[in-house]
């Protein structure tokens, strides 16, 4: 088994050597990091100044994605999920 790691990682890198990085790889990765820092940031904001509503939503890469993507509807989402579940 690995083996097989080795020889897959082995031909990924021998593939980006000739072929070269996709740019829109690279553009769309970076995006999505970017978003997902954004969604951190929302978040640790929320907790900030929620805590003394009793309001928190756990900051992980799940409820970042989705105040990343959402943006403050996100937020609405997880604290309603928060409010009526937990």
């Amino acid at each position: 088994m690995n083996w097989f790691v080795i020889i897959g990682i082995v031909l990924l890198i021998i593939l980006l050597l000739t072929k070269g990085i996709p740019v829109n790889f690279v553009k769309g990765s970076g995006q999505v990091v970017m978003k997902v820092t954004v969604g951190i940031l929302f978040l640790f904001f929320f907790n900030l100044f929620g805590a003394s509503f009793g309001l928190y939503i756990p900051i992980n890469v799940f409820s970042a994605m989705i105040v990343g993507l959402l943006g403050i509807p996100g937020i609405a989402c997880l604290t309603a999920i928060h409010i009526l579940v937990i």
